[in-house]
C-alpha cells in the first residue's frame, strides 16, 4: 500500500480558501469555513459532520491523537510501525481483509502518521459508509497481532526507511537539522524512527502501545460530503458507540531549554544534484502562541514566501539572478513549537554561499526595516486570490479539521480563522518576526554535491 509521507501536510491553500469565504459572507459575524455539525458520544469520541453534495461520496476519517513524540524513549518509529500493523487483521476480519472490503466496494483508503496525530481514511460511495465505518471501528480494539505479522511488517518498515531516507541526501539533512534543532523535545526524532531502533520493536510494544493510546475518548471521527448529521450519528452510535471508554495518558512531553547559539548542519553527497540551502527558526504553534502571534507569522510567510510576488522570489530570483527558487515556509498546526523555514537553491553559474548570503539579507530586512501596511494588505489579496479551488478535493475538510482538532485546536478556533486573520496588524507581523527570527533559535542546513572519486 503506497503511504503519503510522513510529514506535516502544509494548509496554505485552506488558509487561502478561508480568507475567500470571510471576504464574501459579509464579515465577521457571518463568515463560516465548513460550519460542521459536532457532537461527542458518550464514550468520549468527537465526530464533526461536513455535508458536502458535489458527489455522491463521502470520505470516513479516524484520527487518534497519538504520535511519534509520543513514544518512549528508545521506541522510536513505534506509532508509524502501529498503523502499519493496523491493516493485519481483528477476531473478525484476516490480515488484508478490510483492505480488499474497501477495494470490491470501489473505495480507496490510506493512513498517515505524523509527530502528533495517527489516521486512517476511506473514500467511498455514500451508500457504503456503514460497510467501512463497521470495520474501522472493529480494529479500533480488536486488532490481532503474532510475531508471524510483526516481525515480517517490521522488515518491510525498515526498507521503507532505507528507501525513503537511506537514499535521499535531502530527507538525510532534513532529519540531521530536526535533531539539531530540537535539543529536548521528541520533535527531534524522525517520524518513522531511527533503523537501530525499528529493529528492536516487537509484537509486544506494539500491543502496549495500542492499548496505552487507541480509545474512542482519544479519538476523532470525521466525516465528509454526501451525507448528512443525524444518519452518521445513528451510524456513530451503532458501530463505535459500544465501544467502551478507557484511561488515556496524559501527553507528557519534554519541553525545549533556553537556546543559546545558532547551529550549522552541512551534508554532501554524490548524489545531490540541485544543492540547495533552508534557514529553519523554531517558532509558535496555535497552541503555544501569544494571542494573535500566530496569525501574524502566517502573514509573514505569506509577504516572504507566497509565490512569484513574494520578496524572497522576486528578490533572489528575478532581481538578483542568483536562485532557482526561493521561498518560505510555515507550519502552525503542531502540538508543540513549530518552525519558520527558509529554503534557496542557486542557478547554475551561482554558489550556495551567495543564495545563502541573499536569504539573510532578506531577513536582517525585515528585522531592521519591517514589513509596510500596503505589503500586509497585499498579501491578503493575495491569499484570496488563490483559494477559490482549495475546496475541491472532498478530503480537504477531514484532512483540515483533523490535524487541527487533534492538534489541540478547537471547532471555533477553526472557524474564527477569518476574523482573525484580518485583524492582524503591520505591529504584529513585525513584532512576530523580532520575536521569532532570532539566530540563536535556529539551524542552517546545506545540502552540496561531492564529486566522486
Amino acid at each position: 500500500m503506497v503511504r503519503p509521507q510522513r510529514r506535516a501536510p502544509s494548509w496554505r491553500p485552506f488558509l487561502l480558501f478561508v480568507f475567500l469565504l470571510f471576504l464574501t459572507s459579509g464579515g465577521p459575524a457571518v463568515a463560516k469555513v465548513f460550519d460542521p455539525e459536532v457532537f461527542t458520544l458518550d464514550n468520549g469520541l468527537q465526530v464533526v459532520v461536513v455535508t458536502n453534495r458535489r458527489a455522491p461520496i463521502v470520505t470516513h476519517m479516524v484520527w487518534y491523537k497519538v504520535g511519534a513524540a509520543d513514544e518512549a524513549p528508545g521506541e522510536s518509529g513505534l506509532a508509524h510501525f502501529l498503523e502499519h500493523l493496523m491493516f493485519k487483521g481483528t477476531e473478525t476480519l484476516g490480515p488484508g481483509e478490510f483492505s480488499r472490503i474497501v477495494a470490491e466496494n470501489g473505495g480507496r483508503e490510506n493512513a498517515f502518521t505524523s509527530w502528533d496525530y495517527t489516521g486512517y481514511f476511506q473514500s467511498v460511495a455514500s451508500d457504503r459508509l456503514e460497510i467501512v465505518m463497521e470495520h474501522e471501528a472493529d480494529r479500533m480494539t480488536g486488532l490481532k497481532l503474532t510475531d508471524e505479522i510483526v516481525l515480517p511488517e517490521r522488515e518491510v518498515v525498515r526498507e521503507e526507511r532505507r528507501s525513503r531516507v537511506g537514499n535521499d541526501p535531502g530527507s538525510q539533512l532534513f532529519e540531521m537539522m530536526n535533531a539539531t534543532l530540537y535539543l529536548n523535545h521528541p520533535y527531534r526524532v524522525p517520524v518513522i524512527g531511527w533503523d537501530h531502533e525499528i529493529s528492536a520493536l516487537n509484537t509486544e510494544s506494539a500491543l502496549a502501545f495500542y492499548r496505552r493510546w487507541y480509545a474512542p475518548n482519544n479519538a476523532i471521527l470525521i466525516v465528509t460530503g454526501d451525507v448528512d448529521a443525524a444518519e452518521v450519528r445513528r451510524l456513530a452510535e451503532k458501530h463505535y458507540g459500544p465501544i467502551a471508554a478507557k484511561p488515556v495518558p496524559a501527553r507528557a512531553r519534554p519541553t525545549e531549554p533556553p537556546q543559546h547559539a545558532a547551529r550549522r548542519v552541512i551534508l554532501k553527497s554524490p548524489r545531490v544534484n540541485q544543492p540547495n540551502v533552508s534557514i529553519r527558526y523554531l517558532a509558535p504553534s496555535y497552541r503555544t502562541s501569544n494571542e494573535g502571534e500566530v496569525y501574524a507569522l502566517q502573514v509573514l510567510e505569506e509577504i516572504l514566501g507566497g509565490g512569484s510576488s513574494s520578496r524572497l522570489y522576486r528578490s533572489l530570483v528575478v532581481e538578483q539572478g542568483l536562485a532557482a527558487a526561493a521561498g518560505a515556509g510555515y507550519d502552525a498546526d503542531r502540538y508543540d513549537q513549530s518552525v519558520f523555514s527558509f529554503f534557496g537553491s542557486p542557478r547554475p553559474g551561482h554558489e550556495v554561499d551567495e543564495v545563502e548570503t541573499a536569504l539573510r539579507a532578506e531577513i536582517e530586512r525585515v528585522l531592521n526595516e519591517g514589513v509596510e501596511a500596503e505589503e500586509v494588505a497585499a498579501a491578503k489579496k493575495r491569499m484570496m486570490a488563490g483559494a477559490i479551488y482549495a475546496r475541491d478535493p472532498l478530503g480537504a475538510a477531514p484532512r483540515i479539521i483533523g490535524g487541527a482538532l487533534a492538534a489541540g485546536r478547537s471547532i471555533d478556533e477553526l472557524e474564527a480563522w477569518p476574523e482573525r486573520i484580518d485583524a492582524v496588524s503591520v505591529e504584529q507581523v513585525n513584532a512576530a518576526a523580532r520575536a521569532v527570527l532570532r539566530d540563536e533559535r535556529s539551524v542552517t542546513g546545506l545540502l552540496l554535491p561531492e564529486p566522486t572519486t
